[in-house]
Parts: structure tokens; C-alpha cells; sequence
């Protein structure tokens, strides 16, 4: 069997997860940035002027810059000053990272003794404040030549500070470093469902709501969605989902009638109540590798994956309940106001800024939608010969999308595709960004950047 060639751009894994800690928090301060995209899962950070451009050699408008020993495709997370990310450090002096358009789905072969940490910078000045070893160990499972052993984004509700390392565990400290408590969920085996062996590493972060932790682990036995207590690590509860592995992360939505976690998957797109797991709708045809996380803007669900028969983008009510699924040949029903079956993205989250919706693809293929109605505005090319795995960003009228190769594109919000610029980062791009007051926090393959006007 000739394996697709989508596979080929390589699961990175790279942070698909979010946090909401207080989601009644006025937004437009655009401060903290607590998990995967900041809030919800929106990628946007409102109420400050953020560059366009700046200059790594000359230091223009760089503000300070860190490096991170090791690996890590986690995305930083900001909350009161402090920045936070994760990071595996590998016995190999150079551990294998391969980035790019390429075919080859075979895992890294790495049985070195790894470190897994946990690092808090302060915002004004990039120094490290504290940093924890987590877990100490051969890895469980391997990982994509893409992706690295520290692909969940953590997240924070101000309070508590979650890192999930997969099979290595999900470990919880307060703001100060201290460790809290720790949950080993065993092995969880992020493969390809159509080739097992070919293990690329687990991606799904922890999602903070209310006190209560909610963890998403689509892997190839025993699948679930859970619940935790986020002071102690207590289960709540655990429901068995139905699905190959998956990449993405739960978003939380809360409505009028219930409070909904939804997830991304393949044979189970679905929404269930955040308070007792009781699936609420459900449906099929999605990606047969699911990454990208679900977004809630301007009262739709958008979920998109790329992979297999389908690469769909949906946009659904949030008032949808039972079996949603369309009807042969249909791209809508009484649930789903609209969908395509073919164009959606592989690794990227789309964007939802404004009236429009941003659909990045792999190759820099760049679809603008009309996010109310589904009608295509533009398509346009964003780099050439550029790939993307990192998902865009966006503030004060810009959307900001990391090229693998180390380019931050900067392209002008609306209906009109107008490219602002280019920046070299002068290194490999797979995390991404993160916003607070105005100030990009990027990072790249060796180190954590604070870029800003000055």
C-alpha cells in the first residue's frame, strides 16, 4: 500500500492545546496568554500596537533573547509576568529534527536517557527564574523526525501550572515551581492507526476550566476523554471514546444551557458536557489524522484536519445535539451551517479574526473564508517553497504565520490579501507564537524570543 503523501509533512505536534482559565475575563486587555493560542484557542491577543517588522542580527526590536537546551515543539504560555514552556533534552548531542515536505514516516530511533523540563522566564527580561526536571528516562514511545517529546503546550490558570509529557505523565506546580502532584496515565501510543509502528509521538495538552483539568487521550488502545481536579489530580470522570489516534486538543465553550468540551478526531468529531462527560453530538468524516484544534467564534464551531478521504472544514451550530453527521453528497444540515470536504488544514489551527476566517495550509496555501457563510474570498501563497506546521497568531490587525524554514510571514487582515513582510528568525519555526501586551513571544528551535516595538 502506497502511503499518502500527506503524511509527509510530518506530524509535529507541536502544542495544539489552550486553556481558559476565567473565560468572562475582559479580552481586550490581551495580557496573559494561558495556553496553546492564548484564549480559547483563537490565537488573538487585542488592545496593543505589535511590529511588523525587526531584525535578529541588529537586534531591531528584539527585546531579549533565551535559549532552551533540547527539544521542544511546546508553545510558551504567559500569566503575570512569567512565561512558561517545556522542553526534552535528549543524551544525543544533536538529536535527529527533520523539517520540510518529505514522505518518510518512520519514528527517530533515540533510546538515550532524556530530561523532561519545565522552565519560567520573566517576561521583562528573559531570565530563567526556575526550571524542573519532571521525569528523568528512556522515552516510552518514539516520535516523528518532526516532533519532539515535548510537543503539549502547558497551561495555567494563574495558580497551577500543567505539563503533560505523554507517556512520562501529566505534572502539576504552583506558580513558584513547586511540584503539586503528578498522574502517570501509562503508555499512550500516538501512532499512524494504518501502520503501528510508525509512533510519532503524543501531542494533546491539558485544558484548565473551573478547577478542573480535562485531558484528551486518542491513542491506540483505550482512548479517553477525562476530567480531573486541578488542586489535587482526583478524577471526576472518564468517558471511553471510539477513535484512532489524535493530535489535538479539547477546546471548552461555555453556553447559556451547558458548558461543552470539544474535541477533534476522525470517526468521532464531537461535543460532551464539561460536567459529567455525557456526549452531547457527535460527528464522523473528519481527518484520519486529527490535529487541529477546535475553535468557537461568532457563535460557530469550526473544526478542520486534513489526511486520508477527507480534509474538511466544518462550521457548526453550537446548539447542535445528537448524531450531526451530513447526508452523502450534502454540505450542510439543520446542525452544520457549512462545510468543505476537501481543503482543510493538516497541522495549522485556523484563525478566526474579525468577519473572516484564515485557513493556512502546509505548502503556504493561504484561503480566506467569509467565516459566517463559508464563502472563499481569496487564496494566495504565502512564501515560496516554504512549509508550515505552526498555527498563525493575530493582533492589532495582523495575522503572523512561522514558516518551518524561519520566517515569521506578516499579513494584513480582511478581505484583501496584502503582505506586510517577512522576518528572519534564522532558525527552525515550529512552536507557536504567543502574544501578551504587544509583545511576540517566539520560539524557535534553540531559543525563546521577546519581540516588540521600541
Amino acid at each position: 500500500m502506497k502511503i499518502r503523501f500527506a503524511v509527509s509533512i510530518g506530524l509535529v505536534f507541536m502544542a495544539f492545546t489552550f486553556l481558559t482559565p476565567t473565560l468572562s475575563q475582559d479580552r481586550s486587555e490581551g495580557i496573559n496568554w494561558p495556553g496553546f493560542r492564548g484564549h480559547n484557542a483563537d490565537g488573538i491577543a487585542e488592545g496593543y500596537k505589535t511590529p511588523i517588522s525587526w531584525n535578529v542580527d541588529s537586534s531591531q526590536n528584539i527585546k531579549w533573547k533565551t535559549d532552551i537546551p533540547g527539544l521542544g515543539h511546546s508553545s510558551p504560555i504567559v500569566w503575570g509576568g512569567r512565561i512558561f514552556v517545556t522542553t526534552a533534552i535528549s543524551g544525543l548531542e544533536n538529536p535527529e529534527l527533520k523539517v520540510g515536505l518529505y514522505g518518510s514516516i518512520n519514528p527517530v530511533e533515540d533510546d538515550t536517557v532524556h530530561e523532561f523540563k519545565v522552565y519560567c522566564l520573566d517576561i521583562r527580561t528573559g531570565r530563567i527564574l526556575w526550571q524542573h526536571t519532571a521525569h528523568k528516562g528512556v522515552p516510552k514511545v518514539k516520535r516523528h523526525p518532526k516532533a519532539t517529546h515535548a510537543n503539549s503546550t502547558p497551561a495555567t490558570d494563574g495558580k497551577h501550572v500543567l505539563a503533560f509529557f505523554g507517556s512520562e505523565g501529566l505534572f502539576c506546580y504552583d506558580m513558584d515551581g513547586k511540584p503539586l502532584w503528578k498522574k502517570d496515565f501509562g503508555v499512550l501510543d500516538s501512532a499512524f492507526f494504518m501502520v503501528p509502528t510508525a509512533q510519532w509521538g503524543f501531542a494533546s495538552s491539558p485544558v484548565i476550566h473551573e478547577g478542573v483539568v480535562i485531558v484528551q487521550a486518542d491513542v491506540m488502545k483505550d482512548s479517553f476523554l477525562a476530567a480531573f481536579e486541578v488542586e489535587t489530580g482526583k478524577e471526576i470522570w472518564r468517558t471511553p471514546r471510539g477513535d484512532v489516534p489524535t493530535w489535538s486538543t479539547p477546546t471548552i465553550h461555555v453556553g447559556e444551557e451547558k458548558t461543552q468540551v470539544i474535541v477533534n478526531g476522525f470517526k468521532h468529531i464531537g461535543s460532551y458536557d464539561f460536567k459529567t462527560g455525557e456526549e452531547i453530538w457527535n460527528l464522523g468524516e473528519g481527518g484520519d489524522i486529527p490535529v487541529p484544534t477546535p475553535v468557537v467564534a461568532n457563535g460557530l464551531v469550526f473544526i478542520n484536519g486534513a489526511h486520508g478521504k477527507f480534509s474538511p472544514i466544518y462550521a457548526i451550530k453550537l446548539e447542535a445535539r445528537g448524531d450531526i453527521s451530513l447526508e452523502p453528497g450534502a454540505t450542510s444540515n439543520a446542525h452544520v451551517v457549512w462545510s468543505i470536504r476537501r481543503g482543510g488544514a493538516y497541522m495549522q489551527t485556523p484563525l478566526i479574526y474579525g468577519d473572516y476566517l484564515y485557513n493556512l495550509r502546509g505548502n503556504g496555501a493561504l484561503e480566506c473564508y467569509h467565516a459566517q457563510t463559508g464563502e472563499r474570498i481569496y487564496r494566495e501563497q504565502v512564501g515560496e517553497r516554504a512549509s508550515f506546521s505552526a498555527s498563525g497568531v493575530a493582533a492589532d490587525g495582523k495575522l503572523y504565520f512561522p514558516s518551518e524554514q524561519g520566517d515569521i510571514f506578516v499579513v494584513k487582515a480582511g478581505k484583501e490579501f496584502e503582505l506586510l513582510g517577512a522576518n528572519a528568525m534564522n532558525d527552525i519555526l515550529m512552536a507557536t507564537p504567543a502574544i501578551s501586551e504587544g509583545i511576540l513571544f517566539i520560539r524557535s528551535h534553540h531559543s525563546l524570543f521577546a519581540i516588540s516595538e521600541k
